[in-house]
């Protein structure tokens, strides 16, 4: 596999890996049409969305019973890469009805997770979900074009970033991103991040679209991110702990668990750097960290994985979502140059969505590495 010399972001020229190795564009594309509609509409055992009334619908986690804003924005994202503008509103809609705060520390900040009637179970928020909904608002802005509150979608973003950034300098509550380092953190409250929320090629989004006084600030974090995850990936294995301290070492032990390992939050990592750097191809160490990760698993089966150390060692625990880390896996192969890029790529096409109560997270991923390998998960 080869890789041009600027990313997609310059040359509008997107990779479509499975063209690459031989897939036909007629046969990727049905694929891709007939997974989003799998997810939307699928066998009750594979589909992860359900719609609500007359204008909304949301994406529930299988496996806790409840809607994420993790899985709210994901789907906004996917929605807009899919030209999906109804399922797009819908999830926007219930997003704003009943996660948004209007007032107090968390205002225009939204509650993590709520029941499927709305209500909440948390009131903090989680910044993954902040960092997807602005970039597919303004992704939806550049698509379909702002129309009224709220689907002024734009506006809605810089009004969320606005928060993000400068929570507390003039109210109560506490900025997503670390002022002194221009590190996003694990919530709001915390003194350390997760490697998987960093998406530097959003940040350098958001410093074109953000409000202008930000834009210096975004671009800071772009740099910030892309460097925090050398120290966050082990230098051999490639492997990085689901929380880590702002030095990039695995941060100590919370009281709701362990997260100094590889599970399943850290998965995402890969996906990220993959996508980073197709779209911007800013930082060549992704490329070794990319042929790193895909040969700590080249030789360990889909079945048999578990939860990892960072140094590699495994534990008797089985993977939560195997086959979400695939996807990741296989994300990574917009980047890998080595000889496992092609593996993974082909044994994520004959892989098929999961099924069954853990389904939500692995098909999230698995929608996302789908639009990734096949050339549609684009900057609009």
């Amino acid at each position: 596999m080869t890789t041009a010399s600027k990313g997609a972001y310059h040359t509008g020229v997107y990779r479509n890996v499975f063209s690459e190795l031989g897939y036909e564009d007629n046969v990727i594309q049905e694929k891709l049409e007939r997974t989003w509609a799998e997810l939307l509409n699928g066998d009750p055992d594979v589909r992860i969305y359900y719609p609500m009334g007359d204008d909304m619908g949301y994406f529930l986690d299988t496996g806790n019973t409840d809607v994420r804003t993790e899985g709210m924005s994901y789907g906004m994202m996917m929605a807009v890469q899919m030209n999906d503008k109804n399922i797009f509103d819908r999830l926007w809609t219930f997003s704003k009805r009943f996660m948004q705060h209007t007032e107090g520390r968390y205002k225009d900040y939204f509650a993590w997770h709520c029941k499927t009637d709305g209500t909440r179970i948390s009131q903090g928020p989680a910044p993954d979900g902040e960092e997807f909904y602005a970039l597919a608002l303004f992704f939806a802005s550049s698509r379909w074009g702002d129309g009224p509150e709220p689907y002024d979608y734009s506006v809605q973003a810089r009004q969320i970033l606005r928060a993000c950034v400068h929570k507390g300098e003039e109210d109560e509550g506490d900025p997503m991103w670390d002022p002194a380092t221009k590190l996003i953190k694990f919530v709001p409250e915390s003194p350390f991040s997760d490697p998987s929320y960093h998406l530097p090629h959003f940040y350098e989004l958001f410093a074109e679209r953000a409000d202008e006084k930000d834009r210096s600030f975004w671009k800071e974090a772009a740099a910030a991110s892309r460097a925090y995850l050398h120290t966050a990936c082990h230098p051999e294995t490639g492997l990085s702990p689901e929380y880590a301290n702002y030095d990039g070492t695995p941060a100590p032990v919370q009281r709701h668990g362990d997260y100094r390992h590889f599970f399943s939050d850290a998965y995402r990592v890969a996906a990220n750097i993959g996508l980073d750097w197709e779209w911007f191809r800013a930082d060549p160490w992704q490329v070794e960290q990319s042929n790193r990760l895909q040969a700590f698993f080249r030789d360990i089966d889909v079945a048999d994985y578990r939860r990892y150390t960072i140094e590699g060692q495994p534990f008797d625990e089985p993977a939560l979502h195997p086959i979400g880390l695939l996807a990741t896996n296989a994300m990574a192969s917009l980047a890998a140059d080595g000889p496992d890029a092609e593996h993974f790529a082909r044994l994520f096409w004959n892989t098929p969505l999961r099924d069954g109560v853990r389904r939500y997270y692995d098909n999230c991923l698995y929608m996302f590495s789908l639009l990734a390998l096949s050339g549609q998960y684009r900057v609009y």
